[in-house]
């Protein structure tokens, strides 16, 4: 058995440069079905990718209208009220490598090196993401969509869901999470989207609403909720991984909101991007690989509703 011949580095780096970048694109290309965050919350990915900060203001307004005399000098007046708000950015890192065998070994064979570590690193990122945008981070202060600051849990009207709950206070209590932002705005707007823990989405996808109906509650809700029966627009409803255990002592959490940037915004001025490849020994090369990732920002908390324990 002959051995492998010695390698020159120069010629191996040139050769995981060249492999680095037919192996990325296909990589990037990988939609991962399970990850989260890109439908659940706007994502904006302007601005500097090396700021510290993005700075950003909410603003709400006052002001009525009244009977006034003619000769007054008293006019009622309206207003608007700013604040100003700043999320910080950090960076983060996930990248893979090669080793002198498997360098080695390809350039002997003529083969191209594995793509696995690279969709590993990129799956990495991806979880980091979504754990982050959904679930904040503590050691950066950030919260995410199931915890953020400034919304205040209520307890559901009707809770503790079972197949004996009674069908009509099920949806009683899911169109009351749509008109909590309703009211909570003045009207001003209602929630497109309603998140489930998936025991309770399970629940209302496979029961019946009725025993005369072969519907189930969760189809019957879809075509008669207020905000389709309101705006002639279909809601969004998921049953999402994480909201079984969201609630105030690890308790069932339903979430209502409106998703629209306005509302809420994920800030990653740096998506993921694997850097040029460089020997970081005299056996390794590695394909570094960063990203750049500010917290969710609730930008009108009053757009946000929790239930919990229902």
């Amino acid at each position: 058995m002959s051995a492998i011949p010695l390698i020159d580095a120069q010629a191996a780096l040139g050769f995981v440069i060249a492999q680095a970048s037919i192996i990325e694109p296909g990589v990037y290309r990988t939609v991962y079905p399970d990850i989260q965050y890109r439908t659940l919350v706007p994502v904006d990915t302007s601005g500097s990718e090396f700021a510290t900060s993005v700075t950003y203001f909410s603003g709400d307004q006052f002001g009525k209208a009244d009977w006034i005399n003619g000769n007054a000098d008293d006019i009622p007046k309206a207003g608007t009220t700013r604040s100003k708000f700043e999320t910080p950015v950090y960076t983060a890192g996930i990248g893979y490598g090669f080793g002198w065998e498997e360098v080695g070994r390809a350039q002997m064979l003529g083969i191209n090196l594995s793509t696995e570590d690279a969709a590993a690193a990129r799956r990495a990122s991806e979880e980091m993401v979504d754990r982050v945008a959904l679930l904040g981070d503590a050691s950066k202060g950030f919260t995410g969509l199931f915890n953020a600051a400034g919304v205040t849990p209520v307890a559901a009207p009707t809770g503790g869901w079972d197949a004996t709950t009674d069908t009509q206070l099920i949806v009683a209590t899911l169109n009351q999470a749509l008109l909590n932002v309703f009211n909570g705005t003045n009207t001003a707007s209602i929630a497109n989207t309603l998140l489930l823990p998936w025991t309770k989405y399970l629940l209302i996808a496979t029961r019946k609403m009725s025993d005369q109906s072969d519907m189930t509650v969760l189809q019957w809700f879809l075509a008669n909720n207020v905000y389709t029966v309101q705006t002639g627009q279909p809601l969004t409803v998921r049953g999402v991984r994480g909201l079984d255990t969201a609630g105030v002592g690890g308790i069932t959490r339903l979430v209502a909101y409106r998703n629209d940037p306005q509302v809420l915004k994920l800030h990653m001025p740096m998506p993921h991007r694997f850097l040029p490849a460089w020997q970081s020994g005299p056996l390794r090369w590695d394909i570094p690989g960063v990203m750049r990732l500010g917290g969710l920002d609730v930008r009108l908390p009053k757009e946000v509703v929790y239930l919990d324990g229902i």
